[in-house]
């Protein structure tokens, strides 16, 4: 069972991603974080997720904050953190890469790309090969949709 640690303030994002979980066909044991800060007590208290999944733009304590909180931690800092956003500006994806997250994806605008990005992911992590996603941006859009 994949232990997955979800971040994320944004209600309708979390509620999709749960979605997509439950629709798995790995299994998969999600915990929910409705800010950073919530997120880091609940490592501080001695959850040790697999992955987790992480938003960057959040009120009080960000992605970025929260990323260095866990890096920094003995108990999870080699637990994959993925990293998303609705901004796909390289900046923020080099510096999601620089504070130690292993993959990046903007959120996608269409569902089934959310599940497909998801399922990337634990299947990689399933598979013993998580680290093939190292400093990896997920595509979240696909061919026909990309502007020339």
């Amino acid at each position: 069972m994949i232990e997955f640690l979800l971040v994320d303030d944004d209600n309708d994002d979390s509620d999709l991603i749960v979605e997509a979980l439950n629709e798995m066909d790995i299994p998969v044991n999600y915990t929910y974080a409705m800010e950073g800060a919530d997120a880091v007590k609940m490592i501080d208290g001695g959850y040790v997720p697999n992955i987790i999944f992480l938003d960057i733009n959040m009120p009080g304590m960000d992605g970025w904050q929260c990323l260095k909180q866990f890096k920094s931690n003995q108990a999870v800092k080699d637990v994959p953190v993925i990293m998303y956003s609705t901004s796909s500006f390289q900046h923020e994806i080099d510096k999601a890469f620089e504070l130690g997250a292993l993959a990046f994806f903007t959120k996608p605008n269409h569902y089934s790309l959310l599940k497909k990005n998801i399922c990337i992911v634990l299947t990689a992590l399933q598979d013993n090969e998580i680290n093939s996603l190292n400093k990896t941006v997920i595509e979240s859009i696909t061919p026909s949709e990309r502007r020339p």
